[in-house]
């Protein structure tokens, strides 16, 4: 998932999974580069970005661009966007790659979609993306929340367009139907990594079941578009990135952001080494030949960016 969130590439023998399992989470591999010039952007502050914040504290909710660390929140709250993280602040899953704390988390808080459709309605907001941390310890995975926070939305504010980015809800179908029946206008699951890095980076999460998820929600809904993100620098090749491209256009996905994955702390995977952006550019004119809709790529790019423009593309293709 943030976090926000399969089965068609062979997968490497027991020896090699394991020795670029502990490559990618040890500890002590490598020293701390520095960032390069275009990972460098400028510290929060603008007199919009300080009236959202002042909104969320207000309304006691959380974002998953503080909760994550996100290096656009400045740009993205500055605009007047944001993507609001339901279900609390602590995750059931402990992704090596994520920022946002885990553990037991606290009770469902029922009038939390209230709330959002709240901060939604005082911002005036035209689009808004919804994720979550893992629920694994509830029955549905949290979907009951998802889809009462898109009703709000839209029942508050019809004009304004509503992204979910999901949690996989341990393959489960009904949580994913309860959530589309809601009629968020895209269906975003992250992959987040190539199938080999999945036991070594995401806790809990299978390959197999990102790619049914996708699928599933096509097959539900296929009028609602799915979209799905990568992180670059965890011990990825580039073979391997092409093989993910393939499989997710055998599923149906419309939409695909490709961003760098920066170390939250020493605690976390290591991250392998930066993309330049020129990189970036080579796999967004290879992920378009191979039929994607909208493919956002760059150092900063994440699930969330640009969002708005992402779901223009995908709704004018299926116009057409």
């Amino acid at each position: 998932m943030v976090e926000a969130p399969l089965h068609f590439i062979k997968p490497p023998t027991s020896a090699e999974a394991s020795t670029s399992a502990q490559a990618t989470v040890d500890k002590t591999v490598g020293k701390r580069e520095p960032k390069p010039e275009w990972l460098k952007v400028r510290a929060p502050g603008s007199e919009n970005y300080l009236r959202l914040r002042g909104i969320m504290r207000d309304l006691k909710l959380n974002t998953v661009c503080e909760d994550a660390h996100c290096p656009n929140i400045g740009e993205c709250w500055h605009h007047g966007t944001a993507t609001f993280m339901i279900l609390g602040d602590v995750c059931t899953r402990a992704c090596t790659y994520c920022a946002v704390a885990h553990g037991r988390p606290a009770t469902l808080d029922i009038d939390e979609p209230r709330r959002v459709g709240e901060a939604v309605e005082k911002m005036a907001l035209k689009y808004a993306v919804i994720t979550s941390v893992d629920r694994d310890d509830q029955p549905d995975g949290g979907a009951g929340i998802f889809a009462e926070t898109i009703r709000e939305i839209k029942t508050r504010l019809p004009e304004c367009r509503v992204e979910v980015l999901i949690p996989d809800f341990k393959g489960e179908a009904k949580p994913l139907e309860i959530v589309l029946a809601a009629k968020p206008d895209v269906l975003n699951h992250n992959t987040e990594t190539v199938p080999r890095l999945y036991r070594a980076v995401r806790s809990g999460g299978r390959y197999s079941r990102t790619l049914e998820l996708l699928d599933r929600s096509r097959t539900i809904a296929p009028e609602i578009p799915t979209k799905t993100g990568m992180m670059m620098g965890l011990g990825e090749e580039h073979d391997e990135v092409i093989d993910v491209f393939k499989d997710l256009r055998t599923v149906g996905v419309s939409i695909l952001t490709l961003g760098q994955y920066l170390r939250p702390s020493e605690n976390h995977a290591v991250m392998t080494r930066y993309y330049h952006p020129d990189e970036f550019r080579e796999l967004k004119r290879i992920a378009l030949g191979l039929g994607f809709v909208h493919v956002e790529a760059g150092p900063l790019v994440r699930s969330s960016y640009h969002a708005h423009e992402q779901a223009d593309a995908a709704q004018a293709a299926l116009s057409r």
